[in-house]
């Protein structure tokens, strides 16, 4: 009997040691238009932002986001280190291994890589042959792979596609619903946020054959809280920090934020904050040792 106390006494510690790894993130309320960190459930600090869908924390402490048509990178003195600013609306930002930084233009569609002084150093166009304006929906949020690949989310056209260095389609999945944010995992495996299209919003883990191995969705949930996922980050561990968008329904009762485990189980969830309208995107910089992060 008192080894089973044990045991229920380590397995509590350590979900509250996952709760407690929630706390410090950084997050984007599209809907105020702004970016801001919360620390325990306050917002500490914040920045302007308009329709910002993509922002990360880099390893020196500050904070690159998307600000609706450009980029910063801000200090948390209000510093900017780094801005970029576009005539077309963009979704996904990135920091490279080199110090450049990666912007995905959505209308242009131009996958852009822009060094520290904000000069355009490379430059590949994704939009079909003859095509001039992609439209507001053409993709969303977009990562530069190590191979110097490109993956993107085509929200309008639901589907994923991989372009190679000079913007051929190499690998491309049908996404119903909607692809919103999306990352590529060590496995080859992608994951995928899935919007609103299909009233099917979803968080998927696919193969590089396109087999889905696993995903949450509102019947994983009880209380079918998911209106929109939007960005999320992944940890090595096993757990995912999901976003959830309610700009399309405005519910009375918002779930803004979920920490979800492999098993599905909800480890934490951020809901009905004062401070916040519209989470569309978050980053944790609290993650055990030796834990990666993927996002």
């Amino acid at each position: 009997m008192n080894r089973i106390y044990i045991i229920a006494f380590v397995l509590s510690l350590f979900s509250v040691s996952l709760i407690a790894q929630t706390k410090t993130f950084v997050g984007a309320d599209y809907s105020q238009g702004i970016v801001f960190v919360m620390e325990n459930e306050q917002i500490i600090w914040k920045h302007k932002a308009p329709d910002s869908n993509d922002l990360w924390v880099l390893p020196n402490g500050n904070i690159l986001f998307t600000t609706g048509h450009g980029v910063l990178e801000m200090t948390r003195q209000n510093d900017t280190v780094f801005h970029y600013q576009s005539q077309s609306p963009v979704f996904a930002c990135q920091r490279l291994k080199n110090g450049n930084t990666f912007v995905g233009e959505c209308t242009t569609g131009r996958m852009l890589e822009i060094s520290p002084k904000g000069k355009i150093v490379k430059e590949v166009c994704i939009l079909p042959k003859g095509v001039k304006d992609g439209g507001f929906a053409f993709m969303r949020n977009a990562r530069r792979l190590d191979n110097g690949h490109f993956l993107v989310a085509h929200y309008g056209d639901q589907c994923v596609k991989e372009y190679d260095t000079n913007g051929k389609v190499v690998w491309e999945l049908s996404v119903p619903g909607g692809p919103h944010s999306l990352t590529r995992l060590p496995n080859g495996n992608t994951l995928i946020a899935v919007a609103d299209k299909d009233q099917n919003p979803r968080l998927i883990e696919v193969t590089p054959q396109g087999k889905t191995i696993w995903e949450i969705s509102n019947a994983d949930i009880p209380g079918k809280p998911l209106k929109f996922l939007g960005g999320f980050q992944y940890f090595s561990d096993g757990r995912f920090l999901i976003t959830n968008w309610t700009g399309h329904v405005n519910p009375k009762d918002k779930v803004h934020m979920l920490l979800v485990d492999r098993q599905k189980n909800v480890l934490y969830s951020l809901e009905n904050h004062p401070g916040l309208q519209t989470m569309s995107s978050v980053y944790s910089v609290d993650k055990p040792e030796g834990v990666a992060t993927y996002h």
